[in-house]
């Protein structure tokens, strides 16, 4: 099994990747990537308290912690513009059915599906 260090330094690993595929706009990517994070996550929170740990390992999980954590700043600095557009587009979509409902209320049409 491994060490709590060892995820974390597997987890800072696919941010990383992480990071990349959200400067290429690969989506897909981003998300595969992300599945491996959280799998990494969960392995992490059901292991137990490591006793024991060197003021070393104490600063190396901080220094991946921070690098993790400045990751996902990067990461939301590209995916936040998608986002909003999709959110946008799905709003359109949302504003389109409503239409077309009152527009079949209006009419008598029967409705779509």
């Amino acid at each position: 099994m491994p060490r709590q260090i060892e995820l974390y330094e597997e987890m800072g690993r696919i941010s990383a990747q992480m990071v990349e595929a959200a400067r290429a706009g690969d989506w897909e990517g981003l998300i595969a990537l992300e599945t491996g994070v959280s799998r990494l996550r969960e392995q992490l929170m059901a292991m137990p308290a490591e006793t024991g740990i060197t003021t070393d390992d104490l600063a190396r999980r901080r220094r991946l912690i921070e690098r993790i954590l400045d990751d996902d700043a990067e990461i939301r600095r590209h995916t936040e513009p998608w986002m909003e557009h999709v959110r946008h587009l799905l709003g359109d979509n949302r504003r389109l059915r409503e239409l077309q409902r009152a527009y079949d209320v209006a009419t008598g049409t029967p409705p779509g599906p």
